[in-house]
């Protein structure tokens, strides 16, 4: 069976050494905007890396003092399985889920019922189920002022420096939705050919989106799961960066064993395991994240 990535010796791994550098020498400090930023992970492409990012970075930022709000927009609800577990997440009745946003029969019911404080301190979590499914339907610029309906409900949370919204594998209401609430689009890519197809789509749906949200920055491309011993990976990536330039972000996400393990503990890596190259990876993607929607010692710092 073929190692994963933290078990091979650097010299294996020549072409990581950019991310290498910037996981030892980058570490995250604690300043956050006034207002909250609100990304939406999305990928037309199932097992590109969407839930795991939410989940390790979620922990990134909550280890450095922000307060994190997860909101699981797939009805799979691996996200919420990776806090809850899945008998947990299965057992949810709707109004304790996202699906009440979207059921017009519970439009005046208590929404901060859905709002879920996990064993990590600065992490809260809206989870999701089946429940979620039928509402996820296609054509979502054809569902009126629902497509609304996740903007709102982030406009009246308080308190949370950072908003992380895990999407379906689709374009549906779902991701439609999330997209009209976020300030920022984060696309997790793998270096490879399935990896990659569907971009171009994901691409105009955003620029659909904009004539709701004008407001919704500039698309980022995360490659993730690489292995960088794979010469199609190296090729892959490396296309990525020629044909988006600077939206791709330099931190590159290894397809690592300590990955898996931290989730399987239910436990973002940053907690079960922060000197693990994994957790200094994901620190400095956190850090870059910050760097590029501006953040600055000028803004507010977290106790």
């Amino acid at each position: 069976m073929t190692k994963l990535l933290d078990d091979q010796p650097t010299a294996l791994r020549p072409f990581d050494q950019r991310s290498q550098s910037l996981a030892q020498d980058c570490k995250l400090q604690s300043y956050w905007r006034n207002m909250p930023t609100t990304f939406c992970l999305i990928n037309q492409k199932g097992g590109c890396g969407k839930s795991s990012t939410c989940f390790h970075l979620a922990g990134a930022f909550a280890a450095q003092g922000a307060n994190v709000l997860l909101l699981d927009m797939d009805p799979q609800g691996s996200l919420s399985q990776g806090f809850l577990g899945s008998s947990i997440v299965e057992s949810l009745e709707s109004d304790q889920t996202l699906a009440m946003l979207f059921d017009e029969a519970r439009f005046f019911a208590k929404r901060d019922q859905i709002l879920r404080p996990t064993q990590f301190e600065g992490i809260t979590l809206c989870p999701a189920n089946q429940l979620l499914a039928p509402f996820n339907a296609p054509e979502p610029e054809k569902t009126g002022m629902l497509q609304y309906a996740i903007r709102e409900f982030v406009a009246e949370q308080s308190g949370f420096d950072i908003v992380l919204i895990d999407c379906p594998p689709n374009l549906y209401r779902c991701s439609w939705t999330a997209m009209v609430a976020a300030d920022q689009v984060l696309i997790p890519v793998p270096p490879e050919d399935f990896g990659t197809q569907g971009l171009r789509a994901v691409h105009q749906c955003v620029e659909q989106v904009r004539s709701l949200n004008p407001n919704l920055q500039d698309l980022k491309h995360l490659v993730t799961r690489s292995d960088c011993r794979l010469l199609v990976h190296r090729m892959y990536e490396q296309k990525l960066r020629d044909m988006y330039g600077e939206t791709v972000m330099e931190t590159v996400i290894p397809e690592a064993s300590a990955f898996k393990v931290a989730l399987t503990r239910r436990c973002p890596v940053q907690f079960h395991d922060s000197k693990s190259k994994a957790a200094k990876l994901t620190n400095c993607l956190a850090r870059e994240i910050l760097d590029r929607i501006g953040t600055n010692e000028s803004t507010r710092k977290v106790a």
